[in-house]
């Protein structure tokens, strides 16, 4: 029984996120849909990262059995031939037969996001949907010092959803910077794993900085209380992405 990976690009505006949910259109359910047609086999999909509804990947990584042999070009043909019958937003980048022992949550070892913020007067048209428009001029130099006291191993109580199911806050962040390039700041997340929502808070919480509401001091503060409560807002799912994950 061959084990196959894909890497997968998806438009998340379309879907409740990634993983599958009783009556709610997913990614992971999708593709499913799609092996389904393709082969007539009902798979399990298991992907590197369940994002939220609303967030975007250039890289999400899935893996799935068969019963049969297949050549890894035919499985990501047939798959976005079915994609895009059905109209999905979904392109599966490539497929390849990996060892029976990989798996695509558990064999990461990191995960990269990207978060993209137009920050100009005018709104976005052609980006409409895949950036968060914030009129107001931001200190992207601000926001990346202030960034730099949240790196390395902490408790992350306070930057995690309520619903976050992971049984400890306590995560290794091995990267948070942010840059301006134009009227586009983009601030960019690497770590082995991420709580709940904590990528949006992160930058929800570094455009108070931005904006000059607060300054890296206070962001060391709300880490240091380990409260919810003392999150900044957080940010839109849809400027977000999914970029990469190493194994």
């Amino acid at each position: 029984m061959p084990r196959f990976r894909i890497d997968v690009e998806y438009d998340g505006g379309a879907y409740a996120g990634w993983q599958r949910q009783a009556g709610q259109h997913s990614v992971q359910a999708a593709i499913e849909t799609a092996i389904a047609a393709f082969c007539g086999e009902r798979v399990s999909l298991r992907g590197a990262g369940r994002t939220d509804a609303g967030v975007h990947a250039l890289g999400q990584v899935a893996h799935f059995d068969l019963a049969r042999d297949w050549k890894a070009e035919t499985v990501r043909n047939a798959l976005n031939a079915h994609l895009a019958q059905a109209g999905e937003t979904v392109s599966i980048l490539q497929a390849a037969v990996v060892a029976d022992d990989f798996d695509a949550r558990f064999s990461a070892t990191a995960r990269h996001y990207l978060y993209r913020i137009l920050n100009r007067r005018a709104p976005p048209a052609l980006a409409r949907g895949r950036v968060w428009h914030v009129p107001k001029r931001l200190d992207a130099g601000a926001m990346h010092a202030a960034a730099q006291r949240l790196t390395g191993r902490h408790d992350f109580t306070t930057f995690r959803s309520v619903q976050c199911q992971a049984k400890s806050p306590v995560k290794t962040l091995d990267r948070l910077d942010v840059t301006r390039c134009g009227d586009e700041i983009e601030i960019r997340a690497s770590a082995r794993s991420f709580l709940h929502n904590q990528v949006r808070s992160l930058v929800g919480t570094l455009k108070k900085v931005g904006e000059g509401a607060w300054d890296a001091e206070n962001v060391t503060a709300a880490l240091e209380a380990r409260d919810r409560a003392a999150c900044g807002p957080v940010a839109p799912a849809h400027g977000l992405y999914l970029v990469r994950v190493d194994y």
